[in-house]
């Protein structure tokens, strides 16, 4: 997720008429397609290890550590703190170069770093207290790769208007990897976790050569001696920006709704009794319908304005939650998660495109990931809030309509978004 130098092309305004959208000189076609690639691989072989060590630490937590709903929930809400504090890696990446660059080195230190953390984590022992200090040790490489990459792809995404299609390829690929990390995940669980460590680890190390190799960033960045004027700068740009607060605001609000993914898990182990195998299968069949999703919002996002795209995702969201009230048989299993995870992709990709459209020019990383550390913020608490009624005696179904219902009332919010941000294509230019 650049360092590309090109004059920016000039801007116009939104007008009744949607504006042509700009073409690309024959090189900036070539280093588009040179840098879709780079990115898609770093996505890929970081998010095959994350989508292949959720099952075998889920059920390493539920069966040898005999954790429920609740307790879980928050394990994974606390170990990933870092999730919730992303700015501060993105005011590190924006402002502080390290060895001359600003993404280049901070992305191959964090790889290597987290590569070490998961073999670390298949090590110690199957306690509560060393897993998770380790799992949180682990999220803060996570944190930092991640927030490296969001910084190259959104400065790609201004420099040739591709936020959409950009993000359409990020969320495509989170579902591809589930097509191997599901069943892959579903086989390790039933092994020793240290086997799921290793392999995750080794995804790590081997993105390490492909980024340096292929991400060319001049070591020209220097540290600034006004480094903290640089950051209260930045700091000012993101709390006055309207746009940032009013899609910042919007994430918070849909994301919130109490979640039902960690009693979607209980409610599979111990009432219908999936196997973990069943259960890959599942994440697979959901990451191959979430392909489909991707491609159809890729087609969408050059044709649709924004703001149809974030009413649909608000309608498709709630719809698809709805489907979980008939999950009872591995075969409406089976057919809900392909439904889910497709409505789910075409949900979840406007929002993307509205946090990368809101993110104030200069302050990429750190925008971006103050958009991403709300949104996780709201994952976490809808996820704990909803494994704590859970755990309490609600029912799941009734889990299942308070998440739709809450969704469809983010409606009324839409209106307050910026027409500036909502009101054009992708790859239309954004106002002056």
């Amino acid at each position: 997720m650049r360092e590309l130098a090109a004059s920016e092309p000039s801007e116009t305004l939104v007008t009744a008429t949607p504006p042509e959208i700009p073409s690309v000189p024959p090189k900036l076609n070539d280093e588009y397609r040179r840098l879709w690639i780079l990115l898609g691989l770093g996505w890929l072989g970081a998010n095959l290890g994350y989508n292949t060590y959720e099952l075998p630490l889920k059920f390493l937590l539920k069966n040898q550590l005999h954790l429920n709903a609740d307790s879980m929930a928050l394990f994974f809400a606390i170990g990933k703190f870092s999730n919730y504090v992303k700015p501060v890696a993105g005011i590190f990446t924006d402002a502080l170069p390290i060895f001359g660059t600003r993404r280049r080195h901070y992305l191959l230190i964090s790889l290597f770093g987290c590569g070490l953390a998961w073999l670390l984590l298949g090590w110690v022992p199957r306690d509560y207290g060393p897993l998770l200090a380790v799992f949180a040790f682990v999220y803060v490489g996570i944190v930092v790769s991640s927030t490296a990459m969001g910084g190259v792809m959104v400065e790609a995404g201004e420099r040739f208007g591709a936020s959409g299609r950009l993000s359409a390829q990020r969320i495509g690929i989170f579902r591809i990897v589930a097509l191997v990390g599901g069943p892959l995940g579903g086989w390790l669980a039933t092994r020793e976790f240290g086997y799921t460590c290793g392999f995750v680890a080794a995804l790590h190390f081997l993105l390490i050569p492909l980024f340096y190799a292929q991400l060319h960033e001049p070591r020209v960045a220097t540290k600034n001696i006004h480094a903290l004027h640089e950051l209260r700068k930045q700091i000012r740009v993101l709390t006055t920006s309207r746009t940032l607060w009013s899609a910042a605001g919007l994430v918070f609000l849909i994301e919130l709704a109490p979640g039902f993914g960690t009693p979607l898990f209980y409610y599979q182990t111990e009432v219908l009794h999936f196997s973990p195998a069943f259960l890959g299968t599942l994440k697979m069949v959901g990451g191959a319908c979430g392909v489909a999703g991707a491609i159809i919002f890729n087609r969408l996002c050059p044709r649709v304005a924004l703001r149809p795209l974030l009413i649909l995702g608000l309608f498709i969201h709630a719809a698809a939650a709805l489907l979980h009230l008939d999950y009872r048989t591995p075969t409406s299993a089976l057919v809900i998660s392909g439904l889910y995870e497709a409505a789910q992709t075409l949900a979840l990709l406007p929002l993307y495109d509205l946090s990368m459209r809101a993110t104030p020019k200069g302050s990429e990383s750190l925008g971006y990931c103050l958009m991403m550390s709300i949104w996780n913020i709201s994952l976490a608490i809808s996820d704990v809030l909803g494994a704590r009624m859970f755990t309490l005696g609600v029912s799941f179904n009734t889990l299942v309509w308070l998440n739709a219902g809450t969704t469809l009332l983010v409606l009324f919010a839409l209106p307050m978004l910026p027409r500036a941000l909502v009101d054009r294509r992708d790859g239309e230019l954004s106002p002056a």
